[in-house]
């Protein structure tokens, strides 16, 4: 009967991507609506490597709006969490006003449960918030009835989650507007554009970050004078560049930009007061491989880019990465080989000449890199069809809890 069938949850389970920026967003303006002192511009990775999968449900039979969050439940009351319901939840109401008979109106009172889970470490410098935050504005939009651009309501939860709402090649404008209304992501290419391009997440660290990035920013917005400068009179340029690079698939440019942008990113951190150190002995070393392994060839065959965190990611074209892997699996000799180092889309075997080896000249470091994931860009979020996979019971609450 239809009085029954209002009791069963509404429920709707979607998975969002991790993105790794190539230009790095780093400095708020605004702190509330998360405004950025410069213009980004990300990959987004593929999902059957690393992403986030968020199940939401609606019923007039919940009490409360409640979130668990890789199994734990945590605080729903969180400032970042409530712009993000409050948003969806307002232009709801503003679709059922303006005579939408998409939106159930019942509904718009009901509470929320929320159900999020990662397939990657969080809080390792692997964008877990942005695939989050994105997830999280991406389901609710489903479950509540909102279409549109909702890259500004993700952008309110953590500001990189604004580039995981779309696949590919993205960037974030940062906008003039003190409101943020113009300060959105756009896709600059999708994930078809450059079929070549690979991608190696290189984990030396599932360990949670010393300095967050939200208090890491605040400290260089107030002390660094390079920060400014980087924001003002280097992005702006550096934008245009890495879009043509992406455009033209020059990878040799797009490499060299995203080194010398991460370079500069982790500058603006040394130059903080006090300064902030996201990179450790690993990730000095992998610096250092690549730009030897590039040397050796006299060419730039590969690249590589840092986030707030001590894990490399590379980027290289497909026909490289068999003998990079295995030379990173001879500088940094793994405590297991094969499918436990190497995860992700396969990998080829190869040998590394002798000549290669002196070449780069460095002493390997046991055991400094847990294991790789092997990736490639792909595409936004997306819905999941399949009811098994829905992370919340039929009642609405959580598979599992710890």
């Amino acid at each position: 009967m239809p009085e029954d069938r209002t009791e069963q949850p509404h429920i709707v389970t979607c998975t969002a991507p991790v993105n790794i920026a190539v230009i790095k967003y780093w400095g708020k303006r605004n702190e509330d609506l998360i405004l950025p002192i410069n213009s980004s511009l990300s990959v987004t990775l593929h999902q059957d490597q690393l992403k986030t999968t968020t199940t939401v449900a609606t019923s007039r039979s919940f009490q409360e709006d409640r979130i668990w969050l890789n199994g734990k439940e945590e605080d729903i009351t969180h400032p970042r969490l409530q712009s993000c319901l409050r948003e969806i939840r307002r232009l709801a109401r503003k679709r059922r006003n303006d005579g939408d008979s998409g939106v159930d109106s019942a509904s718009l009172s009901h509470k929320v449960h929320i159900c999020s889970v990662n397939n990657f470490p969080t809080a390792a410098g692997l964008a877990s918030s942005a695939a989050g935050f994105a997830c999280l504005v991406y389901s609710l939009a489903r479950v509540f009835g909102v279409e549109g651009e909702l890259s500004g309501i993700a952008r309110q939860g953590s500001g990189s989650a604004c580039r995981s709402m779309y696949g590919g090649f993205v960037q974030w404008i940062m906008g003039n507007k003190e409101d943020g209304k113009d300060s959105l992501a756009q896709q600059v290419e999708p994930e078809t554009h450059w079929p070549e391009l690979r991608i190696l997440v290189l984990v030396a660290s599932a360990e949670r970050k010393p300095v967050g990035s939200t208090s890491g920013m605040q400290t260089s917005v107030k002390t660094s004078c390079l920060l400014k400068h980087r924001a003002e009179s280097v992005v702006p340029g550096r934008m245009v560049e890495m879009t043509e690079a992406i455009r033209k698939k020059d990878f040799a440019a797009f490499a060299e930009l995203t080194m010398k942008d991460s370079n500069q990113f982790h500058a603006t951190c040394l130059d903080t007061c006090p300064p902030i150190f996201y990179l450790n002995h690993v990730s000095q070393q992998i610096i250092s491989l690549v730009h030897r392994y590039n040397k050796h060839y006299g060419e730039t065959r590969v690249a590589y880019t840092f986030d707030a965190g001590p894990n490399a990611v590379i980027f290289t074209l497909q026909q490289h990465v068999p003998e990079f892997v295995h030379m990173v699996q001879y500088f940094f000799p793994p405590e297991t080989n094969g499918a436990d180092f190497i995860k992700g889309l396969p990998v080829n075997c190869a040998s590394l000449s002798e000549e290669l080896k002196q070449g780069i000249g460095l002493e390997p470091m046991p055991k400094g890199i847990n294991y790789i994931i092997s990736t490639k860009a792909g595409p936004g979020p997306r819905v999941v069809e399949d009811p098994t996979q829905h992370l919340l019971l039929s009642d609405g609450f959580p598979k599992k809890t710890m």
